[in-house]
């Protein structure tokens, strides 16, 4: 089943199970799952888990900055609501690694690449982008690179 798939039947179970708050999230991916196929290759495209899954992160990051900013602004009500939403969208994405897992995976990249400084970061990122696709942000891959390569 793709995540496509999974996404249509979830959507139809929240209509059973009149969930308004499960119901608009998945209407609302399934409209930007449906932008991003548009976006991609015309009205007709399929997106692959892997671009769904793209498109089910960035919702999820425009949730995490609407919560910082709801909290900022004293909105806690808000604030709840999108934690809600985000809680929705994380249940569509790949199982994100841990640190140690993190930490492993940047260890075995930067032996395989022979990387010994800073200046072969690149190098290091870019296969590791290919190994960790969606399962950790590149902020904090980036972050155990340099650790590792100082």
């Amino acid at each position: 089943m793709t995540l496509s798939q999974r996404i249509d039947a979830d959507l139809k179970e929240a209509m059973r199970a009149k969930d308004t708050t499960k119901l608009s999230v998945l209407r609302m991916l399934k409209s930007a799952l449906k932008y991003g196929a548009i976006a991609k290759s015309g009205a007709e495209a399929e997106l692959s888990d892997a671009e769904a899954a793209q498109v089910i992160r960035k919702q999820a990051k425009q949730r995490q900055d609407s919560i910082e900013s709801f909290e900022k602004g004293g909105r806690a009500e808000l604030a709840e609501k999108e934690k809600e939403e985000l809680a929705i969208l994380i249940a569509y994405l790949p199982q994100a690694m841990s640190a140690d897992e993190v930490a492993n995976v940047v260890r075995e990249t930067i032996g395989e690449i022979g990387a010994t400084s800073k200046a072969q970061m690149g190098s290091v990122m870019k296969a590791l982008q290919a190994k960790v696709t969606g399962r950790v942000d590149g902020k904090t891959l980036s972050a155990e690179v340099q650790k590792q390569l100082s």
